[in-house]
């Protein structure tokens, strides 16, 4: 705005803040036109050549598209960056400003003068004390300085009139000099601090987006959302309801939406009751910048790997369309990808993973593919379906699996996730299903148990349970026609013993076999009830068995083909047939 050390009052009451405000809106204009050549060149040109072309030109042509897409990308986030920075720049000057002016009308009311360097005069008065060589009523008029006490030309002001002045003027020139010094300070402040922010987004020579010149992006946004982040991050209404976020996303402008998905896409694209769209475009945007970071803090490999890999995933082309809606590296790391929209969807399940998930090269071919197939099967029922896999919590290792402390810490997180389905689902009546596999059972189990059950859950799947905290399908919040369980005769998981069992049974137990057996004695697994006994009463379909684990040496193998058509069609059809708004058509299994 001015060079160091020049800003003065004149100069800040003079400035037209809407002058920044344009030139913001003509910078956003360049970042939504080069966002929207990226687009045409993704799905006109990229995609195009993908389905009509192959071989090394075709590869060739494809590596220059995504180049030029990539550069699309930089000059959409760094001009959106540059809109931001100048609106934060013309808010925060808004009030200094605004001090500033009242000061000055202030002391234009009361007839004082401000002079060029930001002192006030004021007239002689009657005084309260007689001045000495003055008469007994008179008090001289003077000037004083606004500023810190004890800066030098307030101690030099204060030698040469080192006692109080008697002119009643006097205390209000000081008061309103010292308003005009601290809006001028104050303004500097802002005006130097974001000068630098500016100055920092200049481009680098040269008309390629590098992997250097990322880096450079991943720099600049986070010195922009150190500038002017506080007036983003104080406004998420981070402690209401998804219903409640959901309203304050819709009441923003498009501008405010999409200052947000510039400057603070990780804040945005976590947050339950934010439309489904604007997560994963949020996600898209901060993927590339955890990676980044990752990379320069040295990161764990396995994580690293997972993330580049879903970054390559968005990048093709998928049917159901895949929408990523979280992404972090904290924990085990976080990862929420839905297959279809979730908020045009008439039916959605969010199905969420068990013992030893993470966020690894497993997740992204394996975990993942299982939403996937949830979803097009789904879709074969109603093609108006979404499905998700929700790894937002620490899924617990071999050491801590037989605890509850996980299922604990992601219950109310898994609760809110649902929540916000329900709450952005553009339907009047959206049909949601909560899908436990594993150890994932007992988390669905601990948020179902809880007063209210799962918001919006209106059917519960239990795939490979070994117990899910309560003893009875209708304790899930839904009634026991809409608790379904789909449980494997060979999967030892089915099977855990309790822990009396365990303890009486310990020289059994020493090998799976007689892991197996023990567990029989009762109805009764490790978290409860056993969900596929008569006793729990929930609606049991057909799976196939699956390989035994030693005879077979199948080992956990039935435990892990649930959702896979491939290895148990009969299974896949079911979980499809619940989520997709037809359970009445599941093939039905006797109870154990």
């Amino acid at each position: 705005m001015s060079p160091a050390g020049t800003l003065t009052w004149r100069l800040l009451r003079d400035l037209r803040l809407t002058e920044l405000e344009q030139a913001g809106d003509g910078w956003q204009q360049l970042s939504h036109r080069a966002d929207a050549d990226r687009g045409r060149v993704d799905r006109a040109m990229t995609a195009r050549l993908r389905e009509t072309q192959a071989g090394e030109s075709a590869e060739a042509a494809l590596g220059r598209l995504r180049r030029l897409s990539r550069n699309f990308q930089y000059l959409h986030t760094e001009c959106g960056l540059i809109r931001s920075t100048l609106d934060a720049l013309a808010a925060d000057l808004a009030e200094p400003q605004r001090r500033l002016k009242d000061a000055l009308r202030d002391a234009e009311d009361l007839g004082f003068t401000v002079h060029e360097d930001g002192s006030v005069a004021y007239p002689a008065a009657t005084a309260d004390t007689p001045t000495p060589g003055l008469g007994a009523d008179k008090a001289p008029g003077g000037t004083v300085r606004g500023g810190f006490p004890l800066a030098p030309d307030r101690l030099a002001d204060l030698a040469r009139h080192p006692f109080p002045s008697t002119n009643p003027h006097a205390a209000r020139a000081q008061e309103i000099a010292d308003r005009i010094a601290g809006a001028v300070t104050s303004a500097a402040s802002i005006d130097a601090t974001f000068a630098k922010t500016l100055d920092g987004l200049r481009a680098a020579d040269g008309l390629d987006v590098t992997e250097n010149t990322w880096k450079d992006v991943a720099h600049d946004t986070a010195d922009v959302r150190t500038t002017v982040g506080h007036h983003l991050v104080a406004a998420i209404p981070v402690d209401e309801s998804p219903a409640a976020r959901r309203a304050w996303w819709e009441g923003l402008s498009d501008e405010q939406r999409r200052e947000y998905l510039d400057i603070a896409p990780d804040l945005i694209g976590d947050v339950d009751g934010i439309p489904a769209a604007a997560r994963d475009e949020a996600n898209r945007r901060y993927l590339p910048l955890l990676i980044e970071e990752m990379e320069r803090e040295g990161g764990q490999d396995s994580k690293l790997e997972a993330l580049r890999m879903i970054q390559d995933k968005l990048g093709e082309p998928s049917e159901p369309p895949m929408l990523l809606l979280d992404i972090d590296d904290k924990g085990n790391g976080r990862a929420i990808v839905a297959y279809g929209d979730p908020d045009t969807s008439r039916n959605v399940s969010a199905y969420v993973p068990g013992l030893g998930t993470k966020l690894d090269a497993e997740f992204v071919t394996d975990t993942m593919q299982r939403a996937f197939d949830t979803a097009k099967g789904a879709r074969e029922i109603d093609p108006s379906s979404a499905s998700i896999i929700w790894l937002g919590y620490d899924a617990p290792g071999l050491g801590t699996v037989a605890l509850t402390d996980s299922a604990e810490a992601g219950a109310p997180a898994f609760s809110e996730f649902m929540e916000g389905l329900d709450a952005t689902n553009k339907n009047a009546d959206p049909h949601l299903t909560a899908i436990g596999h594993s150890y994932g059972s007992l988390a669905v189990g601990t948020a179902a148990r809880q007063s209210g059950g799962i918001p919006g859950a209106d059917d519960i799947i239990l795939l490979g349970s070994p117990g899910v905290g309560v003893d009875r399908a209708e304790d899930l919040g839904v009634s026991r026609e809409h608790v379904f369980v789909g449980s494997a005769e060979n999967d030892p998981v089915t099977h855990m013993p309790n822990i009396k069992e365990a303890a009486v049974g310990s020289a059994a137990l020493a090998s799976p076999v007689g892991a197996l057996q023990a567990s029989r004695v009762t109805d009764h697994l490790h978290f409860g009830q056993d969900p596929a006994s008569a006793g729990f009463g929930a609606q049991r379909f057909k799976v196939d068995d699956g390989p035994r684990m030693i005879a077979e040496l199948g080992f956990f193998d039935a435990h892990s083909q649930y959702f896979t058509p491939s290895l148990d069609q009969e299974s896949a059809d079911n979980i499809a047939l619940v989520v997709g708004g037809q359970p009445e058509r599941i093939s039905r299994e006797a109870y154990r």
